[in-house]
């Protein structure tokens, strides 16, 4: 066999910019699986390295946060918790709303933290922000162990619906990844993006029945144009599966789910549009 011969087996990739709105290209994520999984893994490291208490951060934020909850709104305030103790009552909801709000602040800022990588070499950009927000889920994993014991302090048993917790973290996934793909593709372009991404996830946190509960909310027209926010049908979802609230979410989490796909999509497609412009603006 000569080296032509050779030659002719070896792959040839052709890289050259694309013009105007491209496909989504998922046949790449496929191919480069084992980045994604390096990267995620990157981003577990990183993220708790040279660090105290480790991975203990992704118990002691939700944990705080709820303690603070619990001092204004459950006792100042005296806001309702549907009958469940509202130290529970918001614990259960801040476990999916702080996986959520670390996915979209980490998968905003992918790519800029990622920016030599991108410069160098060729990969599916849309791994990174991926790799982010999986990354994540380590932390929603400890925050819910945290979860289960206060659940049995407090002699809470999950209910049957506990099935579908599965299904509700993965909405939570796609409205993260989803509003994040926009953020990160923004963020590559007009880096002021960073800042205003903590002020609108802490403006989303107080839109979202996290300190209070969606029963104040008495108007059924209201109630479901609530939805809107995909983070509503997921926070009410986890109290109604594991606490046994009245508050089903069946009325708005369809449309929730139907938001948070668009989102998914949309931001996918944007990402794509202006992934070619990443290397020269970063």
């Amino acid at each position: 066999m000569t080296y032509a011969d050779d030659a002719k087996e070896i792959p040839v990739v052709r890289l050259q910019p694309s013009k105007g709105w491209v496909s989504l290209n998922l046949r790449d994520l496929w191919i480069y699986r084992e980045l994604l999984f390096f990267l995620t893994w990157r981003d577990i490291k990183v993220r708790y390295k040279q660090t105290i208490l480790g991975a203990s951060w992704a118990i002691i934020q939700p944990f705080m946060t709820m303690v603070v909850f619990s001092l204004f709104f459950g006792r100042l305030a005296q806001i309702p918790s549907d009958g469940i103790p509202y130290p529970i009552f918001s614990y259960a909801a801040l476990v999916p709303w702080t996986f959520f709000a670390n996915g979209l602040a980490l998968s905003s800022n992918s790519l800029v933290g990622s920016a030599n990588m991108i410069k160098k070499i060729y990969f599916p950009r849309l791994v990174s922000p991926i790799a982010s927000v999986i990354s994540v889920g380590v932390d929603f994993v400890l925050a819910f162990t945290v979860l289960i014991g206060m659940m049995l302090f407090y002699g809470i048993v999950p209910t049957v619906n506990v099935v579908w917790l599965p299904a509700l973290l993965l909405l939570a996934f796609v409205a993260a990844l989803g509003v994040g793909l926009w953020f990160a593709a923004m963020n590559a372009q007009f880096r002021d993006i960073r800042y205003t991404t903590p002020f609108i996830i802490q403006f989303w946190l107080f839109i979202t029945p996290v300190a209070y509960p969606s029963s104040l909310i008495e108007n059924d027209i209201i109630r479901t144009l609530y939805g809107l926010n995909p983070m509503t049908g997921v926070v009410e979802g986890f109290r109604w599966a594991l606490l046994g609230t009245d508050t089903s979410p069946e009325p708005s989490i369809l449309l929730s789910a139907v938001v948070a796909i668009v989102l998914l999509i949309s931001g996918a497609l944007y990402f794509r549009r202006v992934e070619k412009h990443f290397a020269d603006v970063m």
